[in-house]
């Protein structure tokens, strides 16, 4: 099944050339030769980015290759000005990033709603030769040409607004932890890779109040050199506050596999590491009783005291309530 998730998208975008101004020269029955009268151009419409809460992917813009704004009107006699060229906006989800294709600069970030950036500006409209009349040159016969027109290649990345992002290994239970505490209903099964593309669930709390959690696809050891599904969804992880860390019960080495994933993390941008960061081992249903104890002992032994980390069964839904509230002292911490 094709995923309607589409989380980049590469865009021609071109603003409009401004309007040249007149030179136009008043004519009339009984005024042969008056003044200059030429209008203004009218200016050439921008190229505008502007974040639409409405959206949550570019799926919209995956068959948009070109966005072209017209351009100004020309100016007329009687001093009548150009029209201005129409602008075109690009509504985007919140928490798209803009780069120039050619250069790999950064533009811009959209994170508000209705919140707007002008990629290209028009050119402004060419003055009218009714400017340019001086005391030695009361005929002006020529006008300003508009301004012209910008163009650029622009490549539009989402990166995922949430309050929680999980980090795993595929397989870790993440997908099974978002269906559980959220209405979300992502893909799953027993088998590595199964969410191929992030999934966001709204979580309910304690009084009414809320927040929102993503589940990233599995990452794997090399992910920040582009092993697996590798940079391309490391980067939804950049935008959450918290990040809860999925380790199985069953792993044979808890803590390296924490440490490999943290490893991963601050190979692809070390700024990850100054998030609030949780642990979290699933599938303790799969132990006995006295194996988990075991497991908490030694974890609080060698684990960093000012890391938190909980255990917890999606499948038999134990501890998920003290999950949710270390979930919510951190984003709100």
């Amino acid at each position: 099944m094709e995923s309607n998730f589409i989380d980049y998208a590469k865009i021609y975008c071109r603003s409009g050339h401004g309007g040249p101004g007149s030179a136009h020269l008043h004519r009339a029955k009984y005024l042969p030769k008056g003044g200059p009268d030429g209008g203004d151009g009218g200016r050439g419409g921008h190229v505008i980015l502007r974040g639409n809460r409405n959206y949550w992917t570019l799926i919209h813009l995956r068959y948009t290759r070109h966005i072209i704004a017209t351009d100004g009107g020309a100016g007329s006699e009687s001093r009548s000005f150009g029209a201005d060229g129409e602008d075109q906006y690009i509504d985007v989800p919140c928490g798209t990033t803009a780069r120039n294709a050619d250069t790999g600069e950064i533009i811009c970030d959209i994170t508000d709603d209705k919140q707007e950036f002008v990629l290209l500006k028009g050119g402004r409209g060419g003055l009218g030769n009714w400017h340019f009349r001086t005391s030695t040159n009361q005929t002006p016969r020529y006008a300003q040409p508009g301004e012209p027109r910008q163009e650029m290649n622009v490549i539009l990345e989402l990166k995922l607004l949430a309050d929680v992002g999980l980090v795993g290994f595929p397989n870790a239970g993440k997908s099974t932890l978002l269906s559980v505490v959220s209405a979300a209903k992502p893909e799953i099964a027993n088998y590595p890779f199964t969410t191929l593309t992030p999934n966001l669930g709204i979580v309910s709390y304690r009084d009414g109040k809320s927040f929102c959690m993503a589940d990233i696809p599995g990452i794997i050891e090399g992910a920040s050199e582009g092993r697996g599904l590798g940079l391309r969804f490391l980067r939804h992880i950049e935008r959450n506050s918290v990040l809860l860390f999925l380790v199985p019960a069953d792993t044979e080495d808890h803590l390296h596999e924490y440490n490999v994933l943290l490893n991963e993390l601050e190979q692809y941008n070390p700024e990850l590491l100054d998030k609030h960061r949780i642990l979290a081992i699933s599938k303790t249903d799969i132990l006995p009783a006295d194996e988990l104890e075991k497991l908490m002992k030694k974890l609080k032994k060698k684990l960093p005291s000012d890391l938190p980390f909980i255990t917890f069964s999606s499948a038999s839904r134990t501890n998920l309530t003290e999950l949710k509230d270390i979930l919510w002292q951190n984003i709100n911490g």
